[in-house]
């Protein structure tokens, strides 16, 4: 039987998580974007989704990563053992919007293919270091959703 985590350290919990996260929309809605647009000096930005089993539109803050003129979105939680509920979230709605500082623009997210994820890993480390421990948390292959811009 396969472990779901490592040695190496565990994910807050979820609650933690997802309080943590409805403050940190909260925030920056009332701030008007100004406010809690980082992480611990690393860009953060807004997507834009639609629930899987609700239908209604819901807002998460994740990291920012740019890669040309995409963006990289890493349903990392953590190096939690599950996906985060959002990654249903985006392969059921694709369409989604992604806010970034007073920029926000309309987006198609897709998987990574396997064989994409071993050249986009330095990126999103590059751009959010502790993704490369989350990674050492888990045994889940953390799916990469590589987001290009719509029409």
């Amino acid at each position: 039987m396969e472990e779901a985590t490592k040695k190496t350290g565990a994910p807050p919990p979820r609650w933690i998580m997802k309080l943590f996260t409805r403050l940190h929309v909260l925030v920056s809605e009332l701030s008007g974007g100004r406010l809690w647009n980082t992480l611990g000096g690393d860009d953060v930005c807004f997507v834009g989704t639609v629930g899987r089993k609700t239908g209604r539109a819901r807002t998460i803050p994740l990291m920012y990563v740019p890669h040309e003129d995409q963006v990289l979105l890493v349903a990392s939680q953590g190096g939690a053992p599950k996906n985060p509920v959002w990654f249903g979230n985006l392969v059921a709605h694709p369409d989604i919007t992604i806010r970034h500082g007073n920029h926000t623009g309309a987006f198609r997210a897709r998987l990574a293919k396997p064989e994409e994820k071993d050249a986009l890993w330095p990126i999103c480390d590059r751009h959010y270091a502790p993704f490369a421990e989350y990674r050492t948390r888990t045994t889940r292959d953390i799916p990469i959703f590589i987001c290009s811009p719509r029409d």
